[in-house]
């Protein structure tokens, strides 16, 4: 926790409602996000319960599995969620784009992607269970299933996995978005509480922050939002339920299964577009858009995979694909930071209170000055910046500016209060800088070691030469009926 984050969270304490720690919002809202809030049987790895899906708010789609013991239930229910989640995907693929690459070759990229909306990062974790669990299932051969499921887990598969590569927003846990947001008078554990969450972020009428969320710690009037179940419920609800069922699998009994999960759902269903109402009040900063176009490529690309064919995901990487995986991570956790602090005041006091960004007033700068001679001459303005920040930096260093995209410079001297800084990019191609490149006196500036510029991974070899320390290059991939048998818990 930073110093800004537990200070806000005193005064939200003080205050009785939670505290703004961003200026704007760091993530993608789509303008028909699909909602998926999901319920598994307590006491298994993966059996799924229950379901509330819909991209409609008034009109959710309820998916109830009475017996999730059953294993042609539990398939059942798979195909019911592909009926909804698959229909939703495929049509945008419908409406393209042309773009160009860097080479100047085009290619086509779809003009927007889908989202989905779970309430929390476990039920994203549940989420990427149900995708193994389904992705490999056959529609002949043993244990045969609906077509579309397993077209459904390379897509769970999919979403999963982009919703730990930190800035997208393909799947979004929205107590995660939410605490990016907004500090509470609680702990990080219990924000991961939605209930609790959103009432100290909006309380109701006539109550503060704190009780608000002493009310969401009672499962009778907010149920868990999943996917494990309050286990008071389990044992006087849903167990009766479900023997009943057992006993006489009617429609009846099917009702009585399905009423009592709404109960449990409808209170999250409800929690969550209050949620994306919350955050869509919240002005986009000027980067999100840059990071869903790279979420778009990253959907248009499995769409051709798909289409052409491609085999599913791979039970477990190889070495080479792990280590190209983690270094994706870490290179998108590094970004991500960078432009948030970019984007966001806020977000920079952070690194202004350690030292490694400052904001100043500009009191001088040479817009002129070069470095070298003859053709060797390179222009290099000077700009000295007067700082109350503790900066923490030496000669040499080199900074960017949320100010100017592009625009870099070096640390020349540090003298007192005041940084002498050579601008070495963003001054256009001519022999002068561009009007506007060169910070001028009385000029309010921010200059930060944090820069977004991209590094590429180290290189790795290709899968097939993966070295014998490694477990040698791994085996080919080549569909039989043992991936029918992988068992959901």
């Amino acid at each position: 926790m930073s110093t800004l984050t537990a200070l806000a969270r005193l005064k939200a304490v003080r205050d009785g409602t939670a505290q703004r720690i961003t200026t704007v919002r760091h993530c993608h809202l789509a303008p028909r996000p699909m909602v998926f809030v999901p319920l598994q049987l307590a006491g298994e790895a993966l059996a799924p319960l229950a379901a509330m899906v819909g991209t409609d708010p008034d009109h959710p789609r309820l998916l109830v599995v009475p017996q999730p013991r059953n294993r042609d239930l539990r398939f059942a229910f798979a195909a019911e969620l592909a009926e909804v989640l698959l229909p939703y995907v495929e049509g945008f693929a419908k409406t393209t784009e042309t773009v160009e690459r860097k080479s100047g070759d085009p290619y086509e990229r779809c003009l927007e992607a889908p989202q989905i909306l779970v309430p929390n990062r476990s039920a994203a974790a549940f989420t990427g269970l149900l995708g193994r669990s389904t992705r490999f299932r056959r529609a002949d051969g043993p244990y045969p299933v609906h077509p579309s499921v397993p077209l459904l887990g390379r897509w769970l598969t999919y979403f999963a996995d982009r919703s730990r590569r930190p800035g997208s927003c393909l799947m979004t846990a929205m107590t995660e978005a939410l605490s990016a947001h907004w500090a509470t008078g609680q702990s990080a554990l219990e924000d991961a509480n939605l209930a609790a969450l959103v009432g100290w972020i909006d309380p109701p009428a006539g109550m503060d922050g704190r009780r608000a969320a002493e009310e969401a710690e009672d499962p009778l009037l907010w149920p868990p939002a999943g996917p494990a179940t309050d286990p008071g419920f389990d044992n006087e609800v849903l167990g009766p339920a479900v023997r009943a069922y057992e006993e006489a699998p009617t429609a009846r009994a099917v009702e009585r299964v399905a009423q009592a999960l709404r109960t449990q759902l409808e209170p999250t269903w409800r929690l969550m577009w209050r949620a994306v109402e919350l955050l869509r009040a919240l002005p986009e900063g000027s980067r999100v858009a840059g990071r869903w176009e790279t979420d778009r490529g990253s959907f248009t690309r499995f769409l051709e995979l798909i289409a052409e064919g491609g085999p599913p995901q791979a039970r477990r990487d190889g070495a080479v694909g792990a280590a190209a995986r983690l270094a994706a991570l870490e290179r998108a956790r590094a970004s991500y930071d960078v432009q948030r602090a970019y984007d966001d005041p806020l977000v920079m006091a952070e690194y202004r209170l350690t030292g490694e960004a400052f904001t100043g007033t500009v009191v001088s700068a040479d817009p002129e000055n070069t470095e070298g001679e003859g053709r060797s001459r390179k222009l290099r303005p000077l700009v000295t910046v007067r700082t109350a920040d503790p900066a923490r930096l030496t000669p040499g260093a080199v900074l960017g500016s949320p100010d100017r995209r592009g625009h870099a410079a070096e640390v020349v001297e540090v003298d007192g209060d005041e940084i002498t800084l050579k601008v070495t990019k963003g001054m256009g191609r001519g022999k002068v800088a561009a009007p506007g490149a060169v910070p001028e006196p009385g000029e309010r500036v921010t200059y930060t070691t944090l820069t977004d510029d991209f590094q590429s991974s180290a290189a790795l070899p290709e899968p097939e030469r993966t070295p014998w320390t490694h477990g040698g290059p791994p085996e080919e991939y080549v569909p039989d009926d043992d991936d029918a048998r992988e068992e959901w818990s």
